[in-house]
């Protein structure tokens, strides 16, 4: 008779971690919660006449908030990523869509603005699936590039607009800082907006030829798939998102520069890493993107309390970053 063999428990609790990809990320980002309450009590768990604590919906509030514009961006990221591909556009296109959004909603009315902002996020990716998919540019030169050429038209649309004023559109402040339930109201964009990307992600034919061309791009399109087709949409589908996340920023900052979102893009692109997001093409996580932009949020809370200067804030940041993903790598064996 043959002898059943069974693993040692640290092999088992390691498969059920790759298993499971998901909760590590979870634990680190209470852990993270819990060393914050810890580093100035209250902030969490408020305690008020000597009741017992519970978590202070206004803090939770806020760090939702504050996570949504990033989480959707990441979007982008995983989704490019996917494919190999990476999206450098996506902070600038964010700011040209509230530029424009703010500066036409003064003149021609808050509906033709949003919808023009909207198209400009479009067109962008449009370039992008054109130079990636056709032209065969690699993504990070074609977004880079066509980030530059924004930033560029941004300045010149500045100048021809300079004296026109701009108006912040009630709908997007009241997505962007309005409360309901304790909760913002970006929820009431982002629950549908997740939805939709997990379920692209997860069950549409799209989602599918994603996964198979990062896996393998040459038998992908020996299989009949039209790549430059799925980039096409891909990175048009991108710059919508990204001019989508620009509008609601607008909102929630309430005042218009030429660098609005641009901090937003590397935060974008380590979200999708520590949410298990590879690199190299073939696997990825909007959920295990949505828990990276918390736990971001979480580390810059953390890192305004020690009150570090903003160099030593940006490279300790940088160091916290690799630090996670290392450590999520080790532990779910995910590359």
């Amino acid at each position: 008779m043959s002898e059943t063999v069974i693993d040692p428990p640290l092999v088992r609790a390691g498969r059920f971690l790759r298993d499971n990809p998901m909760i590590p990320l979870l634990v680190f980002l209470f852990l993270l919660i819990a060393a914050l309450e810890f580093m100035r009590p209250g902030i969490v768990l408020p305690f008020r006449s000597g009741r017992d604590g519970w978590i202070s919906t206004f803090w939770v509030g806020n760090l939702i908030k504050f996570a949504i514009p990033l989480a959707m961006l990441a979007a982008c990221q995983v989704l490019t990523m996917l494919t190999a591909g990476i999206d450098l556009s996506v902070g600038v296109v964010a700011t040209v869509a509230a530029f424009v959004c703010a500066t036409l909603s003064a003149t021609w009315g808050v509906a033709p603005a949003v919808l023009i902002a909207l198209a400009s996020g479009l067109l962008v990716g449009l370039v992008n699936g054109i130079g990636v998919g056709i032209i065969r540019v690699h993504p990070l030169i074609m977004t880079l590039g066509t980030g530059l050429i924004a930033t560029g038209c941004l300045q010149v649309y500045q100048r021809l607009f300079i004296n026109a004023g701009t108006e912040i559109p009630a709908i997007l402040v009241w997505l962007g800082t309005g409360r309901t339930l304790g909760m913002p109201n970006g929820l009431f964009l982002f629950v549908p907006f997740a939805i939709f990307v997990l379920w692209l992600m997860r069950y549409s034919g799209f989602g599918r030829l994603l996964f198979a061309l990062g896996s393998n791009e040459q038998a992908a399109m020996l299989s009949g798939v039209r790549a430059w087709q799925v980039y096409l949409t891909l990175y048009a589908l991108a710059g919508f998102i990204a001019a989508l996340t620009g509008l609601l920023y607008l909102g929630m900052i309430r005042q218009t520069s030429l660098s609005l979102a641009n901090p937003l893009l590397l935060p974008s692109v380590a979200a999708a890493v520590i949410g298990g997001t590879s690199i190299f093409g073939g696997s990825g996580s909007f959920a295990g993107a949505i828990i990276g932009a918390l736990i971001l949020r979480v580390l810059d809370t953390m890192l305004t309390l020690l009150q570090m200067p903003e160099g030593a804030r940006t490279a300790l940041f940088g160091l916290i970053i690799l630090a996670v993903t290392a450590l999520y790598v080790r532990i779910t064996g995910v590359r």
